[in-house]
């Protein structure tokens, strides 16, 4: 038996703390900070829910991150930014919304520095490469120590170490989450008029730097609730690592030159040889890099990262003249770009839920390759932003009403068993069963159609056979249990909808198909737990140019 409230209907006793707020916002790092404090800028109270601990939660506490923006008056430089991925983007990105996302985000620069903060704290001089310092770098200790500090200050009520576990609606508008407390090792309820869904992606627990505690959870939420997802097919990211590490800062492999098992230089460098350098470690054995090709600024910027180079000096090697040995590392939709569909305010297809950051798609910014680094900070802060303040407005309207009125847990796999119950151990298993569809190189760098359909054999019936039972009995293995059923869900959705893009286009490598098919330029969207469906809907129509050359 699980200590978490069996019964679904919210109310007296079910659970030991109950709060109401105008907006919740579930996940407490970048995203999640920014779009609860720009809803209680929009004159809303606000409750932030964090799994971890606001401050040191999410990606971007383990590492530094700038974000991309434009510049008014600036024309050849945001020519810069919004062209700087254009190539790789293979034709699903979308200028006009990259625009208005690079706007915002120069917009959050200046009031972040109004606030008080500094974007590169200690480090004079701004952008270390050159070209307009950057309003929006983000070193992720202090910066989410200052964010943490804002909220604060700001009124906003966080719940540290308290991982939501399934979302409240009322007569099908969300209306609260409910979660546990690690420490307490009590249940909590929060009601509220809207809520923001801020998890990030979903790395299926790799191992990779940061990504610990980003299991796909909102995904999970929000198609409970009814949301769609698109794009997840573009998620065979691997983040480059040095074997051994879980660093995958990936800034410096543009310097670098790289080398298969027998010593052979491979041709690309930087994140597009991922593939090459997969293809090496299958073929001979292993892959290695050194990173020779970079200015005089390199080693001295490098040295100052600390969780780049800690590594290195502790194996007692200087990456800069000796070959290192190279790792993959699976990342996902951490820097891919797939997720909860959302529109220009950041609201899903359910009314009274919100999402932003990593849990949505990004597509518009990147296409079908990685969003990392710029235009991923970009994004986590004007669609932060944005459902912040659209999250406030709705408290105000349609869901003052409706946080009055009774409400239903939609929490199901992982939370709820009306069968005989599995342990932990059980759990255990599952988690590896699925990870072993997902993060071997051989089945996601390189996919194919035979390989993914036996991934979906398999993981279909892992689904059947776990449907009823899977349950965690204490604090600790009821999160356990529900991030499993997020991992199990992500990897269904993913080969659902990767089998149905017959063709080779940015993270998605199919080897029966390894060109891009020009009639394929479109969406591909799943939804559905037991049943997942999916459908295919035309770009939307856009400029190709959105700003002067």
């Amino acid at each position: 038996m699980s200590f978490y409230p069996q019964q679904q209907e919210v109310g007296g006793d079910s659970h030991n703390l109950h709060l109401s707020t105008d907006v919740l916002v579930i996940g407490g790092s970048l995203t999640g900070c920014w779009a609860a404090l720009a809803a209680r800028r929009a004159g809303a109270s606000v409750v932030l829910a964090e799994k971890g601990y606001v401050g040191t939660a999410g990606v971007v506490a383990a590492a530094t991150a700038g974000g991309a923006h434009t510049v008014p008056g600036k024309e050849e430089h945001n020519h810069k930014v919004l062209h700087g991925r254009r190539e790789a983007a293979a034709g699903l990105d979308d200028l006009g919304l990259a625009r208005m996302v690079y706007d915002e985000t120069y917009r959050i620069g200046l009031r972040l520095k109004e606030m008080g903060f500094e974007p590169n704290p200690g480090r004079p001089g701004g952008n270390p490469f050159g070209g307009e310092p950057r309003l929006t770098s983000f070193n992720g200790p202090y910066s989410l120590h200052f964010l943490r500090t804002a909220l604060l200050k700001a009124g906003v009520r966080i719940l540290d170490h308290s991982p939501a576990l399934e979302l409240l609606a009322s007569d099908g508008i969300v209306t609260g989450a409910a979660g546990v407390n690690r420490q307490s090792e009590e249940s909590w309820a929060v009601r509220a008029g809207a809520v923001i869904l801020a998890t990030g992606g979903n790395a299926f627990r790799s191992g990779a730097m940061g990504t610990n505690g980003v299991t796909g959870d909102g995904h999970l939420f929000g198609v409970e609730a009814g949301a769609r997802l698109v794009a997840v097919e573009f998620s065979g990211h691997y983040g480059i690592t040095p074997a051994g590490s879980q660093t995958t800062k990936g800034f410096w492999y543009g310097s670098a030159t790289f080398y298969d098992g027998a010593g052979r230089e491979l041709p690309e460098n930087g994140w597009g040889a991922v593939p090459d350098v997969a293809r090496a470690v299958m073929e001979t054995g292993a892959a290695y890099a050194t990173i020779n090709r970079g200015n005089a600024e390199m080693p001295r910027f490098a040295r100052r990262t600390a969780n780049l180079f800690q590594f290195f000096e502790r194996a007692g090697i200087d990456p800069f003249k000796d070959k290192f040995p190279l790792g993959l590392l699976y990342e996902g939709h951490v820097r891919g770009v797939g997720g909860l569909v959302v529109d220009g305010e950041g609201a899903t297809d359910v009314p009274g839920l919100y999402a932003a950051g990593d849990v949505t798609d990004r597509t518009h910014m990147t296409g079908a390759q990685m969003s990392g680094a710029g235009p991923a900070v970009a994004w986590c802060l004007a669609s932060g932003e944005w459902a912040g303040a659209a999250a406030a407005a709705f408290a105000a309207g349609p869901g003052a009403a409706v946080r009055q009125r009774p409400a239903v847990g939609l929490g199901g796999l992982g939370l709820r068993a009306p069968g005989a119950a599995n342990g932990i151990a059980q759990v255990r298993e599952l988690r590896a069963a699925v990870q072993a569809e997902i993060l071997p190189i051989e089945k996601n760098v390189f996919r194919s159609l035979g390989g993914m359909q036996a991934s979906l054999q398999r993981l279909d019936g892992l689904w059947g056979q776990h449907r009823h039972s899977l349950l965690g009995g204490s604090v600790r293995e009821v999160v356990e249990a529900r991030e499993t059923a997020a991992l199990l869900a992500g990897a269904r959705w993913i080969y659902r909808a990767a089998r149905q893009r017959t063709e080779t286009r940015g993270l998605h490598r199919l080897q029966e198909h390894p060109q891009a098919d020009p009639a394929q330029r479109d969406r591909i969207l799943v939804e559905g737990l037991d049943e997942i469906r999916v459908s295919r809907e035309p770009l939307r129509a856009v400029a190709e140019e959105a700003v002067p050359a």
